[in-house]
Order: structure tokens, then sequence, then C-alpha cells
């Protein structure tokens, strides 16, 4: 079990304003952060490894206090259970993909578990490769098993994902569902993604202004209801005007008569009858 209570003041282009967080998280979940840019999702994660210091707050995780401001505890990154990845992928350029992960290796032992988890992302061709020869792909695969090392208790992703193309994001998904189950990892992602946080989080936390707004399965979080009869898409809202509503779903827009206060920007739900849609596969 994870426990989060904790107080950060933020500045903001907006003002100033304060990360304030109570939850609890179960061990080995997968938690995906989502809200808007400024929200606090990134300052939680460096509060979680130990980067950052709030003003008041406690962390226990799986019965280890590594943060209480009231008894002065306050353990340093590198002695949480901890693997961090970085949008920018943070390897030494000057180093092999071997010598980054071996660099990583607590005490520079057990090689093995280096070959390993080459092996689990289909990596192990590339040991010997500097990172400016390898794709943002590999590189991102590069950065997830050096953050898994050192076998960590926690595993955080910030954005991870964000810069690659969609069969390589497709691939990276499958991969990190892969090592969330054989390692056992409690994982807390950052992501502004829906479908990867459909498929991939267990647990998600809506975060606005620094506060959780929402929390649950994405289901409960976005309001997605699973019927065989019907079908919700969201949307946001383009354009209002004498012809219809102009909502931007999926990159397509679509005009919808629909009567109401609607205001451009409006974040929307489109709900329709399942019974007559096709399916077309895409090449």
């Amino acid at each position: 079990m994870i426990k989060i209570n904790i107080q950060k003041k933020l500045h903001m282009a907006g003002g100033d304003t304060a990360l304030r967080m109570n939850t609890e998280l179960e061990a080995n979940s997968f938690t995906a952060l989502y809200g808007p840019s400024g929200a606090g999702k990134t300052t939680l994660l460096k509060i979680l490894a130990g980067l950052i210091q709030p003003e008041h707050g406690r962390i226990e995780v799986n019965g280890q206090t590594w943060l209480d401001t009231e008894r002065s505890i306050n353990l340093p990154a590198q002695k949480r259970s901890i693997g961090f990845v970085f949008q920018d992928f943070a390897l030494f350029p000057n180093m092999t993909v071997m010598e980054n992960l071996r660099y990583a290796l607590p005490d520079r032992k057990d090689e093995r578990l280096l070959l390993q988890l080459l092996e689990a992302v289909s990596m192990q061709n590339f040991a010997q490769r500097k990172p400016d020869t390898l794709s943002g792909g590999q590189k991102q695969r590069v950065a997830l098993i050096r953050a898994l090392v050192r076998k960590p208790q926690m595993l955080l992703l910030d954005e991870p994902l964000s810069a690659l193309d969609n069969e390589m994001r497709t691939n990276l998904q499958d991969v990190l569902q892969q090592l969330h189950r054989e390692y056992g990892l409690t994982i807390i992602m950052v992501s502004h993604h829906l479908p990867e946080i459909y498929l991939l989080a267990s647990h998600v936390l809506q975060i606005q202004h620094g506060q959780i707004v929402k929390s649950g399965t994405a289901g409960e979080v976005f309001g997605w209801e699973q019927s065989v009869n019907s079908i919700t898409l969201l949307g946001e809202i383009l354009s209002v005007d004498p012809q219809g509503v102009k909502v931007l779903v999926n990159n397509q827009v679509i005009i919808i008569a629909a009567a109401g206060n609607w205001q451009i920007g409006d974040k929307v739900t489109i709900a329709c009858q399942a019974a007559d849609l096709t399916l077309k596969k895409l090449l």
C-alpha cells in the first residue's frame, strides 16, 4: 500500500497555487495521472522520487516511511526504491546501452539481470550500441529497463511515450504491460493519451489545480459506459451556429443538431446506438 498525504506550493504562469494530495494506492497497481499541464502531476512524481520536498506531508510505501515532515524524515532519492523514466530518456551519450544499464546496477553485480531485461524488450542485439545510433523507441526501451535494474518497488513514468509514433507507442505499451506483470511493479504514469490510460491503467487520478477531482477506473473517471447497444465518444466543441454544433472527435469534425447553451471549447460526450455501426480495418 502506498499512502500519500502532501502539500506543496506551486508557482505557475497563472499564479500561485498548492498541490494537495491525500490518497492511497494499492501495491502492484498501475495508476495514471491525468490533467492539464501545470496541474501538478510531474511535481507529484518528483516528490515521490525525493527530488522535491513538500512543505508538509507524509509518504509511506509498503510500511516504510519515505517522508514525514513532522518527524523530519525525508529519505534521499537513492534510498527510495524507485525507478524514474523522464521524457528525454536521460541516457549517457558516451556509454553503450550495456554501460548505461551497468552504471545503474547496484554494486555492479548480477549482470544476468541486465541480459534478461534486454531480452524482455528485444534489445539484446543492441547492447554495444551508443544512444545516438538508436531510434527514439529503442532509447525509450533502454530508459525503461534501466529504471528497472534496481528492482524498484515503484516505477514513475513522466509521459514516457508521448514523443513516439503510433506504431512504436503501441509496441511499448505492450512492453509496459509485460514488465508490469512480470516484475510486480507499482507504476504511476503521467499521460494525456486517453486510449493509453484505458489500456494500461487500473486506476486513474484526475488532477486539476493541484488537487484530485476524480478517482477511479478510466470508465468511472471519464464517464465511459460499457454497453452492447450504444457507444459514447469524447469530443470538444469547435463552433456553434444555426446549422449545428461542430465537434472534434478523433481528429474528425462532426456536425450535430443539438439545442442548448453550448460554448466553444466545451468537452462533451456523443452517444449513439451501435446497431447500425460498421467496422473497417485500417491498412
